[in-house]
């Protein structure tokens, strides 16, 4: 069965294919005016091994850790442990 997951830039993948979740990284976010927009967060997903078929998720903490909950079947609100 499918669990189709919409990425934050409008994409949206199987969940059930993901094979692979990278570290997550932050990284300082700018406008193309240099004005800051604090921090941005980054993650590695991949459906396979090969590099072809992973992608980067980027967004602000709260899409990015949000998609991660939903990938790994946690609903919102729900604390873990």
């Amino acid at each position: 069965m499918q669990r189709w997951i919409k990425l934050p830039d409008g994409r949206v993948i199987d969940a059930n294919r993901i094979a692979y979740i990278g570290k997550t990284e932050t990284f300082t976010r700018i406008d193309e005016d240099g004005n800051d927009l604090g921090l941005g967060y980054a993650v590695n997903l991949g459906t396979d091994f090969p590099r072809e078929s992973q992608l980067t998720l980027t967004g602000s903490k709260d899409e990015v850790l949000g998609i991660l909950r939903n990938i790994l079947g946690r609903a919102e609100g729900t604390p873990a442990g």
